[in-house]
């Protein structure tokens, strides 16, 4: 592959939003005529997730550098040993090691208020009894996932948040690909969703490049959107 081929940033969002949240982000790549696509993640299980990512990838012409929000990390930690991603950038995120579930992960340490404001209701499957799924209650989502973002904002994020299945938190991961590609990681230092402590111990254990974001919600892209575009482009310049 030539040194000059610049890699596809392949932007995963996670529970709770959708590929939206990514707008500014998007807007601040596409002005540096960086190659970007931000499919929808199911948010059906961790696996079926991470295949449904890594098929995306593996059509993608070129190298890809996957970039996960929150359980878009880990959906990423496993897509990312697709053959042409070359690079992570966790958002926010979970980093989890093989074999690691969300909710062990997230267990070592004190819980975030993220637990105690999740809403449960059930959705159909096929063949089967209906499953569990979670989407935060709206009178939390301001505190909770987007303390750093205009109140006008938070209002319409939170009706049209995507539910996360409940089952996704028990599943273990079955690869970790920052053990073999490069990694970075932004750590929202205020987040109220998942606790900082979280994210700071899986980029560390990552070997990742981490930029710490003081007053930095959960919603990081949405409210600091240059900020997240410029750490992306680091590592797309570190990988192409």
């Amino acid at each position: 592959m030539s040194g000059n081929t610049t890699p596809t940033a392949l932007l995963v969002h996670g529970a709770f939003a959708d590929a939206a949240s990514w707008s500014g982000v998007i807007a601040e790549l596409q002005n540096h005529g960086i190659p970007v696509v931000a499919p929808p993640n199911p948010l059906r299980s961790l696996a079926s997730d991470a295949a449904y990512i890594a098929s995306v990838a593996a059509q993608i012409d070129g190298p890809v550098v996957l970039v996960g929000h929150s359980y878009g990390g880990a959906v990423i930690t496993v897509a990312g040993t697709a053959d042409n991603v070359v690079g992570l950038v966790f958002v926010a995120a979970y980093v989890l090691e093989e074999g690691e579930s969300l909710g062990e992960l997230q267990g070592r340490f004190p819980d975030s208020p993220l637990g105690s404001s999740l809403k449960q209701a059930t959705y159909p499957v096929e063949g089967g009894a209906p499953a569990v799924e979670v989407t935060i209650v709206p009178e939390a989502f301001p505190s909770v996932f987007a303390a750093d973002v205009p109140a006008d904002v938070t209002r319409v994020l939170a009706v049209a948040q995507r539910p996360l299945a409940a089952g996704a938190f028990t599943e273990t991961a079955t690869a970790a690909a920052w053990k073999t590609k490069p990694s970075w990681a932004l750590v929202a230092a205020a987040d109220q969703a998942i606790n900082p402590e979280v994210e700071r111990f899986g980029a560390k254990r990552a070997g990742a490049t981490i930029l710490e974001v003081e007053g930095a919600s959960h919603a990081v892209a949405v409210s600091r959107p240059k900020l997240v575009a410029d750490l992306i482009r680091d590592a797309l310049r570190a990988t192409g």
